[in-house]
């Protein structure tokens, strides 16, 4: 069998397979490539088509209709960050996208409200709302039980990720990757892994995801229609000793023929609750695989990372320890 037969990324069941057997496929795939693609989870494919609608007229709109929500004012979390903003963690070049956050709306007066600015949402859309606030449970849900499995596959009780995940600072991003010229060098996203514990993404209809392997090859990562591309985040590799590594990936530009075309994608990184105290489980720490990082809690972890990509400058988010 030839090398690049071998290192595919699996298309996981979650209807077809026993929990025991979908939790050990789905970790060994975590822990060999820190990604895995995973159909029948459950998400109503309606509403899923309705937000791509909703985000494709959302980008539509001019520019200056758009930056009426600029999330610069809340620490990138919520809102419209435009064209070019973001970069990856040590790149030269930022990212060719502008996005959109939607986050979790906690009740008045909860103490992890600080960390978490209300979401805000587009005026001249009153639909935007109501789908969007159902698809972020959506992903809340099936976030869950993808987690649920991890810890089958650790040795850990199956419902231990509900407690550090609950009220976690999750985020919902609508992602538009505007066309380019034929000639376009580089790529629309930079080499990176990504902050949280796990990313969930729906496919886009437009190509140019890949992974980094363990032997430095880049592979394209292409979920069949309506499947999820799923990734470790370096809270998980954190948290798990880097047993189930944080893997770096990118958006490559398309063909020179399909560069015209602008690329969708909507990724939930799912995160921890902000005051949940990041440390390697123990089943995780050996002589052959000692302890790598000091505890440190999810927040100021994440307020360090959004440091290093710049959506957000020192001092602008408060501390929660």
């Amino acid at each position: 069998m030839s090398q690049a037969v071998l290192d595919q990324v699996p298309v996981l069941s979650m209807a077809d397979m026993s929990k025991a057997d979908f939790a050990e496929a789905f970790g060994q795939s975590f822990q060999r490539f820190g990604f895995a693609m995973v159909k029948d989870h459950g998400m109503d494919q309606k509403l899923v088509d309705d937000g791509w609608a909703l985000a494709r007229r959302f980008f539509d709109q001019p520019v200056e209709t758009k930056r009426a929500y600029d999330a610069r004012f809340n620490g990138g979390q919520r809102g419209y960050t435009a064209f070019g903003v973001e970069i990856a963690k040590g790149a030269s070049e930022n990212d060719l996208k502008e996005f959109w956050h939607v986050g979790r709306d906690l009740p008045e007066g909860d103490p992890l409200a600080e960390t978490m600015p209300p979401n805000i949402w587009p005026t001249e859309m009153p639909e935007f709302e109501p789908v969007f606030a159902k698809l972020y449970r959506e992903f809340d849900r099936v976030g869950a039980e993808l987690l649920s499995a991890i810890a089958l596959y650790l040795g850990l009780p199956e419902r231990w990720f509900d407690g550090p995940v609950e009220n976690g600072n999750s985020i919902l991003r609508l992602l538009h990757y505007p066309p380019v010229s034929p000639q376009a060098p580089g790529i629309r996203a930079g080499a990176h892994e990504d902050i949280n514990l796990i990313t969930l993404l729906l496919g886009a209809e437009e190509g140019g995801l890949e992974l980094k392997d363990r032997g430095g090859n880049w592979l394209p990562v292409v979920p069949p229609p309506g499947a999820l591309a799923i990734n470790v985040g370096d809270m998980l590799q954190r948290l798990t000793n880097h047993v189930l590594p944080s893997t770096s990936h990118r958006v490559v530009n398309p063909p020179p023929e399909r560069r015209g075309h602008s690329r969708y994608s909507m990724p939930f990184f799912l995160h921890l609750r902000p005051d949940f105290m990041i440390d390697a489980l123990p089943q995780c720490v050996s002589e052959d695989n000692p302890r790598r990082d000091p505890p440190i809690s999810a927040h100021d972890y994440l307020t360090e990372r959004l440091i290093e990509i710049g959506l957000i400058k020192k001092g602008e988010l408060p501390r929660s320890s």
